[in-house]
């Protein structure tokens, strides 16, 4: 049959146009009567159109089968679901003496008359929706897996993304706080998948038992959740397609970033300059949309949300506790006490009485311990051997000036050295390595290498300088120390000693009083008062016997202090 318009129109003109019969256009158009009936019938051909089905007398018997097995499909995931040559194979197995093509059509056109059709959503101002997906990125040089949320917000189609090493409550309640900040204010309704991070149990269709995690969450934010029905994602399509399209336009090609900080920081970027762009379909730029997605949001709540997780174990007698599998160390006085383990993304905080007594890095591990050598100092004074055997301490990389410090100190006194020298380290406890290194090293240049020396540098000049000098005095600008030899059996003119160094005293010009000698000589022995005897002003100094093996180490410490302090008040002054 002709279906050519350019003929099928010719002989409809010519036939409205022309006085000629039907025979003699039949003749010459070469047609028979029947089709020339069809053309003036119809402005167009109408086609060919089969009035009953093929007949199918092998497959018949078993398309009601081939239909159950889809039925059956339908209710398990699309990676388990039967191909045609799967069916066509099962079929072989109960009888089938047919092809493989009849059964390939036959499933082609059953699965077409089951495809979903969906009903367009509206979406309203001040809604969003939240999804997760999973991409490579190479972090400090190894090429991992990765996490990334995704919050879309389906009236501007903006979106947020950031990247995470696991899709666990801690990131979901983190990727939130980030979200919510970043746009401003909390969506009024967010859909979400049945992830188990949310929902504990699935009643029926629409009932879920949410967990306590993302109740806490909801009940911060006060935001309405709406959760899918079960492998139903149109319901929720924006997001879906903001997964692949983040996916393909932030993460193509494979990024390179030193940590998730700085691949963070990219797709935040990212997220930035997608909202100059125009969808298809939309009445404005994602921009001003946007502000209309604002005006309808939930203002932010006054108190940050404190997006870790909580638990309350005990310390054991390592002073280790445990967390998601791993152990954390803490300082040794809080052994056998119940603690309180905040786990958020990127660390892990150890509190006690509402105190911070330890915080690490994060450990995505399992069974892996993590030690901090300056939680184990305070048992060192108990059992100085461990510190060249113990655990906490293997490998532990200090500056060099502190290997000089304990090989002085040790070459001086021996085992008591030893003891100084940890003295010496527990001065991390309350300063920074960088301070107390430079506190080492000046300690070092001025051979003033005890503890109370070295910790009288730790103190910045800052709070050195809150003393002051009297109204109508001049500060010293040198000092000369002068006084009988000390004795091996006698004691040390403390008195006239510490009378200099009274004189001594860093001072300001504020016009304030300052401190009594007292008040700073407590200062800085710090423990070793009960090898002083503080004088009070007009006493005079007593004799105090001394052991000769111990007179020596007190004499010597009392001079490397006094010696320090002249010179560290010279140049302070």
């Amino acid at each position: 049959m002709h279906t050519d318009m350019e003929w099928w129109t010719r002989i409809r003109v010519r036939m409205a146009q022309e006085d000629i019969s039907k025979r003699q256009l039949c003749r010459e158009e070469g047609i028979g009567w029947s089709t020339l009936e069809k053309v003036l019938s119809h402005a167009e051909s109408p086609g060919y159109r089969r009035e009953a089905p093929y007949p199918e007398p092998k497959l018949g018997p078993y398309v009601a089968r081939i239909e159950q097995i889809l039925e059956e499909d339908s209710n398990v995931g699309k990676k388990q679901r039967h191909t045609a040559q799967r069916i066509f194979e099962r079929l072989l197995e109960e009888g089938y003496e047919g092809g493989y093509t009849q059964v390939r059509e036959k499933v082609r056109a059953l699965k077409r008359q089951r495809g979903d059709v969906f009903v367009p959503l509206r979406h309203d101002p001040g809604t969003a929706q939240v999804d997760v997906g999973h991409a490579l990125a190479r972090v400090g040089g190894v090429l991992s897996n990765i996490c990334y949320f995704v919050m879309a917000l389906p009236h501007s189609d903006a979106l947020f993304v950031q990247a995470f090493w696991h899709a666990r409550t801690e990131m979901f309640w983190e990727f939130h706080r980030r979200a919510f900040e970043y746009f401003g204010g909390v969506p009024r309704r967010i859909s979400y998948d049945n992830d188990t991070v949310l929902v504990s149990a699935i009643i029926g269709t629409r009932a879920r038992r949410l967990t306590e995690g993302f109740l806490q969450l909801q009940s911060h934010y006060c935001f309405e959740a709406h959760f899918c029905t079960v492998r139903r994602a149109n319901e929720k399509g924006v997001v879906e397609a903001m997964v692949g399209f983040a996916r393909r336009k932030f993460l193509v090609p494979v990024p390179q970033v030193r940590d998730l900080e700085d691949l963070n920081a990219l797709l935040l970027e990212q997220c930035r300059a997608d909202l100059e762009r125009t969808l298809r379909g939309k009445t404005a730029g994602k921009q001003e949309l946007l502000v209309e997605d604002e005006a309808a949001f939930l203002p932010l709540p006054a108190g940050a949300f404190d997006a870790c997780q909580k638990r309350c174990p005990r310390v054991n007698s390592l002073s280790l506790v445990r967390f998601d599998s791993n152990d954390y160390s803490v300082p040794t006085c809080h052994a056998h006490h119940e603690v309180v383990v905040k786990g958020y993304v990127d660390r892990v905080v150890v509190c006690r009485q509402g105190q911070v007594i330890a915080c690490h890095d994060r450990c995505w591990g399992r069974g892996q311990v993590c030690l901090d050598p300056v939680h184990y100092l305070g048992l060192l004074e108990r059992k100085p051997g461990a510190l060249d055997y113990g655990r906490p301490f293997e490998g532990w990389a200090l500056p060099e000036c502190f290997a000089v410090l304990r090989a002085r100190l040790e070459a001086q006194s021996g085992g008591e050295g030893t003891r100084e020298y940890i003295q010496v380290l527990r001065l991390l406890e309350r300063h920074s390595l960088a301070q107390l290194t430079a506190a080492v090293e000046r300690g070092l240049r001025c051979n003033a290498v005890i503890r109370d020396a070295i910790a009288q540098a730790s103190r910045s000049r800052a709070r050195m300088s809150t003393f002051t000098l009297l109204p109508g005095c001049e500060p010293p600008r040198s000092a000369t120390i002068s006084g009988t030899p000390l004795s091996r059996t006698g004691c040390a003119p403390r008195a006239r000693v510490r009378s200099t160094i009274s004189r001594m005293l860093p001072v300001n010009f504020s016009g304030e009083c300052p401190v009594s000698f007292t008040e700073y000589m407590k200062q800085t022995t710090s423990g070793r008062r009960s090898s002083m005897r503080t004088l009070q002003p007009g006493s005079t100094a007593k004799s105090v016997p001394l052991k000769s093996a111990r007179a020596g180490s007190v004499i010597q410490t009392e001079t490397s202090r006094v010696l320090w302090l002249c010179t560290s008040m010279r140049s302070i002054v």
